[in-house]
Formats: C-alpha cells, structure tokens, sequence
C-alpha cells in the first residue's frame, strides 16, 4: 500500500497546488484530507482538466473541483474486493480508509496483481490439545483437522502468503510431529517455516519468549484455530501509522439480556428496557507486536496475551484495536467445526 504523506491537500490548496502535488508525488492523484487525516476527497489529472475547461483558474481552490464522493475501500477489504470495486469504478488507486474514515494508505490496482514478499514473521499457536474437539483430535492435532478439504492450518498460512507474508514460526506441542511431517520447512506451499517447540504449556504470549531472536520487526501473533480472511496487510499498515506498540484484532460481540433491563436510583425505579442488546469488542486472537513488547515477557513461563496488552498499557504503551468486520470464526468446538465446513466454499473460493 502506497505511502500518502507527498500527496496531501487542504480543502484551501488551489488548482496550482494540486498540479504541483500530483506532479511531484509521481502517482497521478492527489487527496484532500483535513487536519486529522480524515479523507474529504481525491483529485486526478482529469479533475483538474475538467475543472479548467469549466473556466477555473489555477487559484481556484480544489474544493470547487473536488469529488464529493470519493470511492474507498476499507481497511478489512480484501485484495479481491478492492480489485472488483478499481474495476468496476475504471480507476487505479483506491484510498483505504478505517472504521472513523482516517486514510491509512492508496492501493494501486496493478500492484496488487504482482506477487510481493514480506520480512514480517508470522507466529502461529498450534500447540494446543484440542480437547473441545474431541474425538476428532484423540489422533489428530486440532491444526489438521480438514475444513473444506485441506487442514485448518493450511487455509491460514496460505491466506498470509496471499498477503506477502512467508516467514512462518509455528510454536507447537501436541502431536507436533504430525504437524512438522505434514508442512515440513514450507515450500510445498510456498512460505518458509521455522517450528519452536514448547516443553510445557506456556500462553499466547508466553511462547514468544522462546523466538525473542528471531523477530527482529514487527510481527503477527495468531492463534492456530481460526478461519478469517482479514487483509492482513492492511492490519499491518493499520499498526505502523498508528505508531502501536501492540495492535489486537477485535470483533463485536452482541448479547441480548433475556430480561426486562431495571434502572434504579436508589429504591426509585427510573426505567425499565426489555431485553437491551448489549455490544462489547472482543478478542479475535489475531495480534501485531513491536519487538519491544517481548522486553515485558517473562522467561520460560506461562503468560497469556490478555495479560501482555495490560502490562503494555500500564507501561504506557501504545494499544491499539483493529476491528474486523471481515469472515472470521475460531473454531473451538464441534459446532463450529461444522459450520466452517459448510461455509469454506462460499467463504474461500
């Protein structure tokens, strides 16, 4: 995703600013963002032309001849959804928004067509027992049971290399040589995989101690159990403009109270809602570190995530959430096991 910060303008900018901007920033727009990088609009050499066959002078200010409403993706878009809407609009870079409507970066849509490689590791948690899933995991490890037809944990390390991201570090335990006997270093499927082995059950966060060495940028944390098609990329563009130290994927969660709701001052009953829909962000157990979150790590002992972002944030650390509004499900027990095989194909395809 392509760096913004050589085409900004003001809704004050003219005519002549943006001529000057779109020349110098070499990628043939412009954007109008206001003073907290909230994206107004976007300007093109056609805007421009356009605007002078009007009878505009090269002082007029851009917001005479700006789009009002400029196409976007979001930051949960997908490579796929992003290419669909640059076609089907006949442009070529689309700004990428957040959930407030702040610009995290421009897609150029050929671009996205030519394969990349990303240095950020990917760390993912297939350790565990599965024991939700039993019987099916009595003999296999929870990361090979098949959804639509291929290994759970193949379907995620396929979607990172989509992205770019081919340095894999899985940190296993149960039945881990099964798992090492199925990817083996990772070329069959095009990445390059490192296994860490835990002796003992160590969290989320507590098996990072065990790799310190190894990441050397920041990286993804994910647990081994879930089925998404988050744009990772966008995730990690997401964290590195807002200079996070920690970035936690987060879902909305809705629980709908099974009774009527009652509001008291006192013994005085100020109101009574029935049934109230209450929402909460949850983890999604998708994570983005900074290498000096490690520094808050102990040594060789249990330590879980929920835990890291709270030390982070006593430490005054920079947290940061990244909804995910995308496909997403962890597949923890029989249910959800079955859903997943009924949706991969309309999901993955």
């Amino acid at each position: 995703m392509k760096d913004f910060s050589k085409i900004v303008l003001k809704t004050t900018s003219t005519i002549r600013d943006a001529l000057l901007t779109i020349d110098l920033g070499a990628m043939q727009i412009a954007v109008v963002l206001d003073d907290n990088n909230h994206l107004i609009s976007t300007l093109t050499d056609g805007d421009i032309r356009r605007g002078l066959l009007k009878g505009f002078d090269l002082q007029t200010p851009v917001i005479k001849i700006m789009r009002s409403n400029p196409t976007t993706c979001s930051v949960n878009s997908t490579y796929e959804e992003i290419i669909q809407t640059a076609r089907a609009k006949k442009i070529v870079h689309i700004p990428i928004i957040d959930d407030n409507n702040v610009l995290i970066g421009i897609e150029k849509t050929d671009e996205l067509l030519r394969p990349k490689k990303r240095t950020n590791k990917v760390v993912l948690m297939v350790g565990g027992l599965g024991t939700r899933l039993r019987p099916l995991t009595d003999t296999t490890p929870k990361p090979l049971l098949k959804v639509g037809k291929k290994p759970i944990l193949q379907t995620i390390i396929e979607n990172f290399a989509k992205y770019g991201f081919t340095e894999i570090i899985l940190s296993v335990n149960y039945k881990a040589e099964m798992i090492e006997a199925y990817f083996k270093d990772g070329s069959e499927f095009g990445v390059a995989i490192e296994y860490v082995h835990e002796s003992q059950r160590m969290g989320t966060a507590g098996a990072l101690s065990l790799m310190r060495e190894k990441l050397t940028e920041p990286f993804f944390v994910m647990n081994g159990d879930l089925l998404t098609n988050v744009n990772f990329e966008h995730m990690l563009n997401y964290h590195i403009s807002n200079t996070s130290d920690a970035t936690m994927g987060v879902r909305e969660y809705e629980y709908q109270v099974p009774y009527g709701v009652v509001r008291s001052q006192g013994h005085i009953i100020e109101s009574i809602e029935e049934k109230p829909l209450q929402k909460f962000f949850v983890s999604a157990g998708i994570y983005l570190l900074d290498t000096n979150a490690l520094e808050h790590i102990p040594s060789n002992d249990f330590y879980d995530m929920p835990t890291l972002f709270e030390t982070l944030i006593a430490n005054k650390k920079q947290a940061t959430s990244f909804p995910i509004h995308d496909y997403w499900l962890d597949i923890g027990q029989i249910d959800e096991f079955n859903r997943a095989n009924n949706e991969y194909e309309e999901v993955f395809k």
